[in-house]
């Protein structure tokens, strides 16, 4: 089936960036092909990472990559690039010391600041060096194209969850464009954990915040899981086997679950949806009306484990389609991973991290 919507959205990315590339004196075949950044980050996997997201995009072209502040520098007056993604956290010179040299040295690069501190007053003196937008590195899978997008049109983007960041003291008073993660209903997110107390932090708080706001969840996990969670989740406050018995909480055993759709060790998407669908539409019932599903599962983790990554990533997916047409809440859960560590070297993994809104290593 071909994805009409997302074609349609690509054409009109694709018809901005061709525009942009014009406005700042990009003529001929170079304003429909090239906008160029530079990706700076001490982390390689980092770097991999966002250039693999920049890369969706063919207008975007990572021209070069820089590991600190002093190279970040040179390259960019060297280079002249269009766009600097910049993180703040680098050795000899910080991004934001980076980001004012830069300011002299290639006037016409816009900075986009993509790092892992949530600290507002980071994000407001990053801000105040010029920079268009500040990403999360944990929402960067949903929130850097969008950025990108608004520093090309000189607009101002932050990431949600730095809400209390004013923008006031920043230059030029551009329009601001808030993350697309607060506008966005669709989430579909994934966490990474080494151990049981990870796991039972990261999805404790996840469910936890659907139940307290009175939307229902469907708990899709293995048998080991499933008798921790409940506990746990007592603990917190809340009471799940009432949960259970109005049918607000579904507990779902991962191997039942995955017999239902699996076929020679590929996912039938008719089955998947289907089985999705239902237990989406016996959870709704149990709420009123308007309320939304959450969903957490561990499958993919499940396939990973066998090696059935082709499939893992087949149901990450439809997971898209089942977010879009049922406006549920997915959080998909992976096992004994350095997300940092090991993202540059596994491409497959770089898909898995793209296909999701927002990353947690827990």
């Amino acid at each position: 089936m071909v994805d009409r919507q997302g074609f349609v959205r690509r054409r009109v990315r694709a018809q901005l960036y061709r525009e942009v590339g014009r406005s700042i004196g990009l003529e001929g075949s170079l304003a429909e092909a090239s906008i160029r950044v530079l990706v700076v980050d001490d982390h390689e996997s980092w770097r991999g990472f966002t250039s693999n997201i920049l890369q969706r995009v063919p207008e975007l072209q990572v021209a070069g990559e820089a590991s600190d502040g002093v190279q970040a520098i040179r390259l960019a007056q060297q280079l002249q690039p269009d766009l600097i993604v910049l993180d703040i956290g680098l050795p000899q010179l910080n991004g934001i010391e980076v980001a004012r040299r830069i300011c002299f040295l290639s006037p016409k690069s816009k900075v986009v600041f993509m790092s892992g501190n949530r600290s507002n007053e980071i994000a407001r003196e990053a801000l105040r060096t010029g920079g268009y937008g500040y990403v999360v590195k944990w929402a960067a899978a949903s929130d850097l194209l969008p950025a990108v997008e608004a520093a090309l049109q000189c607009k101002r983007f932050i990431s949600a969850g730095l809400d209390g960041c004013e923008l006031s003291h920043s230059p030029n008073n551009v329009e601001f464009a808030r993350s697309l993660s607060t506008q966005n209903l669709h989430h579909h997110e994934v966490g990474f954990y080494f151990d049981d107390q990870q796991f039972l932090s990261g999805v404790v708080r996840f469910l936890g915040t659907a139940l307290r706001a009175g939307n229902p969840a469907i708990v899709v996990a293995s048998e080991s899981h499933h008798n921790q969670l409940l506990p746990t989740l007592q603990a917190y406050g809340l009471h799940v086997d009432v949960a259970i018995e109005q049918g607000r909480y579904v507990p779902v055993e991962v191997v039942d679950a995955l017999s239902n759709f699996m076929v020679n060790d590929m996912v039938d998407p008719s089955r998947f949806v289907s089985t999705f669908g239902g237990l989406i539409r016996k959870a709704a019932e149990s709420v009123e009306p308007g309320r939304r599903v959450t969903i957490f599962g561990e499958g993919v983790q499940v396939l990973w484990e066998q090696g059935k990554r082709a499939a893992a990533i087949q149901i990450e997916k439809l997971c898209h389609q089942i977010v879009e047409e049922y406006d549920v809440d997915i959080l998909c859960g992976y096992s004994g991973y350095n997300v940092e560590g090991v993202l540059h070297s596994d491409i497959i993994l770089q898909q898995i991290c793209a296909e999701h809104s927002a990353v947690y290593p827990w």
